[in-house]
């Protein structure tokens, strides 16, 4: 198994959610409980951006614009804040639609679930949005990102699918295996498939643009995978959150996990930051470093 050293670092606010590295250089994440946005250079102290105290902020990405741009999964927002800390926020149409993910797609807009409105939304850079339904209903559309194939892949939680949208607004819906599986994260891997995590069924899960699906269990099949991004090695690094762990997968399912080293922290977001660390989010209020120690 490949060594590997975790450091924590302790960061004020509430409740680190979600994670990112943003233009600047530096790691941009979400403090749901207390409404801000953080920011932390490694090795610098962290600093943070006040928001509605309530509103929720959730999943954070980059922008095309060279702003991150966030959900406000209780505010029922968009937001975006500038690399020098200027924030604006856009209400969504549809009320009570608890937007989630949020990713950057191939044509210059950030699109978005809608978890509870079981829709798809689009925001250009200066705000126009646009939705679109789902032909799902209950499907409580989670994380979404960017697919090699000029479309936008999204987890369907509670429909237990995988869907795609492309840019045209159209929706393509793939059924999982499993059943009751509850798939969160999900990304594009180093080998053109999308990789997600299946939180109720303790797998990590592949699927080709043509629709075809792998499952790879967890050695805990009650490790609640949560999160899961590309990392420098050419694996796939996810977040166990019932676990207390973080974990690698290759492309051809090989699979190693981490213990954290203070339990119950509760990790969900997880991304390759500046430093080529893998940076994890721990709700308990910490954001953890994870490196690959060099073989003996």
């Amino acid at each position: 198994m490949t060594a590997v050293s975790i450091e924590e670092h302790a960061v004020a606010g509430g409740g680190p959610y979600a994670i990112t590295t943003g233009p600047d250089g530096a790691l941009w994440y979400t403090l749901v409980h207390s409404g801000r946005i953080g920011r932390l250079v490694p090795g610098d102290e962290p600093v943070s951006h006040r928001l509605a105290p309530d509103c929720g902020p959730t999943i954070i990405t980059n922008g095309p614009d060279g702003a991150l741009w966030f959900t406000e999964y209780r505010a029922h927002r968009i937001g975006r804040i500038s690399v020098d800390g200027e924030v604006t926020e856009f209400p969504l149409p549809t009320r009570g639609s608890g937007p989630f993910g949020i990713a950057a797609g191939p044509d210059g807009a950030l699109w978005f679930t809608e978890t509870t409105a079981d829709r798809i939304g689009r925001i250009t850079t200066d705000g126009e949005i646009t939705e679109f339904p789902l032909p799902v209903g209950g499907a409580f559309p989670s994380a979404i990102t960017a697919g090699p194939d000029g479309a936008m892949w999204f987890t369907m939680n509670q429909a237990n699918a995988i869907g795609r949208i492309g840019t045209d607004g159209t929706v393509t819906v793939h059924p999982l295996p499993t059943a009751a599986a509850a798939p969160v994260g999900i990304a594009l891997g180093p080998d053109g498939a999308l990789w997600y995590v299946a939180i109720a069924a303790g797998h990590i899960g592949r699927i080709t643009t043509e629709g075809g699906i792998r499952e790879f269990p967890l050695p805990d099949p009650a490790g609640r995978p949560h999160a899961i991004t590309p990392g420098a090695d050419g694996a796939l690094w996810f977040t166990e959150w019932g676990g207390n762990r973080v974990g690698s997968i290759t492309a051809e399912g090989v699979i190693e996990v981490h213990d954290l080293p203070t339990p119950g922290s509760e990790p969900h977001g997880i991304a390759l930051g500046p430093d080529g660390a893998l940076w994890a989010a721990l709700e308990t209020g910490a954001l953890a470093r994870v490196i690959e120690e060099p073989p003996p």
